[in-house]
């Protein structure tokens, strides 16, 4: 099952804060090259166009789908099909920005140059929790155990531990957000266009209805409809 650009961006707005957060704190001015890893469908290499809009940018994604998305808007955005796990830079780059990507990656220099990275780090939320319970509960459990990745993010002393030695200076910061989501079930919609998407791709048709009836029992009951 492809990464699907609408099912991503219909919880657009949401998915955007912590990139803007993140975008706000990166300290460069005038940079000349920017890479954005695991861009998806282009929306927020858009906004660091806006913020940088003399700035060569270049966005990179795995999926064919996301990036015929991104490439819809005309800009002068450079778009680039490549495996994150296996992209290096052919050049030094001043700013490589990541938003909700480098989770994905098991194993994840010009001077002056800014790393900036956002992954999400609710793997521990019933979001999440209730899809690793369904996958454990069928008879699709052996297919899908190799794909369900409990804990792929550190806690944020990990990282300063990794970037210290490497880097002038090092910010990380955790935030938690609270979404206020309308629609019938809406985290299994949220989770549909990320979470579940390996998931699905693993399974068959019928599967995939029994799965998705699974965990969206286990979402219901853990994300009851709110006053």
């Amino acid at each position: 099952m492809p990464w699907n650009p609408t099912q991503y961006l219909n919880f657009g707005s949401e998915r955007l804060r912590p990139a803007l957060d993140l975008l706000a704190r990166v300290p460069l001015d005038r940079p000349i090259t920017i890479v954005d890893l695991g861009c998806g469908a282009g929306n927020v290499t858009r906004v660091l166009q806006e913020r940088w809009p003399d700035a060569a940018i270049t966005g990179v994604d795995k999926s064919p789908q996301m990036l015929e998305q991104a490439a819809r808007t005309a800009s002068a955005i450079r778009w680039q099909n490549a495996d994150l796990a296996r992209w290096s830079s052919p050049q030094p780059v001043d700013l490589i920005y990541s938003n909700a990507a480098l989770h994905w990656l098991d194993d994840h220099p010009r001077q002056g140059g800014v790393l900036a990275v956002q992954m999400p780090n609710n793997f521990g939320e019933a979001s999440h929790t209730c899809a690793f319970d369904a996958a454990a509960a069928g008879s699709w459990r052996d297919r899908l155990a190799p794909l369900l990745r409990t804990a792929p993010v550190s806690p944020p002393a990990a990282y300063y531990d990794l970037l210290a030695p490497l880097c002038l200076r090092v910010e990380i910061w955790q935030t938690q957000y609270l979404h206020v989501l309308d629609g019938d079930n809406p985290v299994a919609e949220w989770t549909r266009g990320s979470l579940l998407v390996p998931l699905l791709e693993a399974l068959q048709e019928d599967e995939r209805t029994a799965f998705e009836s699974d965990y969206r029992a286990r979402l219901r009951a853990a994300y009851p409809p709110r006053a």
